[in-house]
């Protein structure tokens, strides 16, 4: 992995790091058939592309006590380490809950705002016969934070559905937990089915046929965002760590041959380390071949600047989901970047202690989507309503403004109301 010059990227360089996608447009058109399907013919459709697609029978496709009987059965250490994220997860997000306030602006006008769960969320949790407890978390406890009234998870379904991400579902709070997976899950949360509940917002990863359904039934139900692969950039300087900046690197491409693994230093010595150290740490690495493939991908590299303040716009540029600074003024760099998912500060902050345990949300915008929006919280989960009372002082000292405004837009009747109030109207 040879390291290149910020300043030597040309338009379609930079166009394949920033303008990164989901990769979804190759599966629309199928998706768009199954979402049609599940959304006509319910739990029919949705049984046959679970044998089609999982290779599994699916009877009964409610599992939620078979979550609570795995809980009971797990493994001593493995029930503790899910147990102890669950209460670092729910620690942070309980501290994002926004409380209600009103308040008085001028004599005679009081505003504010409350804040109310929505009531019906579905929570797509990757799976099957692989093991994502820390996705369960991560979807379901801010959504039990909010006080989401149903939470309903859905997870691929497997001839052994795994016991771990049974337990961490169970553990999170959900209320039920359904076992289908892909896009068929996504379309029976938005429309329901015999077995599975419509819900009104669907969030959580998935691979591209999950984001694709997200995107084909966005409009009927509200999504989180359409996330694509999972990214990670590196800021760092000389002081940095090579060995630790290629292990961070490494650790985000065994995700997935598409993934975006990026450095960009102002230090051509440490981005050569960075490179030796990814050639001597890989082959240990179990999954070498997907490591290898993300690191070869176009959204990829180690990008050198010709100082801070370039490597600081390539950032910004970027938007990673995952933004790890390892340079001696961390926090000077921090104040210079707005667009980034989830930051990881110093030599001891690796991004998988926020995958993981940290008690941040690991569901984050990819794509460049960090430009626009924030990862999963207690927000996601809640609508904002404003209040306002207004007494005949209040309303005084604005009737002029608002019978204005409104007789300026031709809707005289709004004039009326406020008149009506103090002379009779006409």
């Amino acid at each position: 992995m040879n390291a290149r010059q910020i300043a030597d990227l040309g338009p379609d360089d930079r166009r394949a790091l920033f303008d990164r996608d989901a990769g979804i447009e190759a599966v629309r058109d199928d998706v768009g058939d199954i979402v049609a399907r599940v959304r006509e013919e319910g739990d029919v459709a949705v049984r046959e592309f679970c044998r089609e697609f999982d290779g599994v029978e699916v009877g009964n496709l409610d599992v939620t006590d078979a979550a609570e009987r795995a809980y009971e059965d797990l493994d001593d250490d493995l029930r503790s380490a899910i147990e102890a994220t669950a209460r670092n997860v729910r620690e942070f997000h309980e501290a994002q809950a926004p409380d209600d306030w009103r308040e008085s602006f001028g004599e005679g006008r009081e505003l504010g705002r409350r804040f109310r769960p929505i009531e019906r969320v579905g929570v797509y949790v990757p799976g099957g016969a692989a093991a994502y407890p820390s996705s369960a978390l991560m979807g379901v406890i801010p959504a039990t934070v909010a006080g989401v009234e149903q939470v309903l998870v859905a997870t691929p379904p497997a001839d052994e559905l795994n016991p771990a991400t049974l337990a961490a579902i169970h553990v999170a709070g959900a209320d039920t937990v359904v076992s289908v997976g892909g896009a068929q899950a996504v379309a029976a949360m938005a429309y329901g089915t015999e077995q599975v509940d419509r819900v009104q917002k669907i969030v959580g990863p998935g691979n591209k046929w999950v984001t694709a359904a997200k995107a084909e039934v966005r409009g009927d139900v509200e999504i989180d965002f359409l996330a694509g692969p999972s990214e990670v950039l590196v800021v760092a300087d000389d002081t940095a760590d090579p060995e630790l900046v290629a292990a961070d690197l490494l650790a985000q491409a065994e995700h997935d041959p598409d993934a975006a693994v990026a450095l960009a230093t102002d230090d051509e010595a440490l981005a050569e380390a960075v490179a030796d150290e990814i050639d001597r740490q890989a082959p240990e690495r179990e999954r070498t071949e997907t490591i290898r493939a993300a690191l070869d991908n176009e959204t990829s590299g180690l990008f050198v600047a010709r100082s801070m303040s370039e490597a600081v716009l390539f950032a910004e540029e970027y938007a990673a989901e995952h933004l790890s600074i390892q340079a001696d003024d961390d926090e000077a760099i921090l104040d210079r970047i707005d667009s980034a998912g989830s930051v990881f500060l110093g030599p001891y902050t690796p991004v998988a202690a926020g995958d993981y345990a940290s008690g941040t949300n690991h569901v984050l915008p990819t794509n460049g989507l960090a430009k626009l929006t924030g990862g999963l919280s207690v927000d996601t989960f809640v609508r904002s309503t404003t209040v306002q009372r207004l007494d005949e002082t209040g309303l005084g000292d604005l009737s002029e403004t608002i019978t204005t405004l409104a007789e300026a837009e031709g809707l005289e009747a709004h004039a009326e109301s406020v008149r009506k109030r103090f002379d009779g109207g006409d």
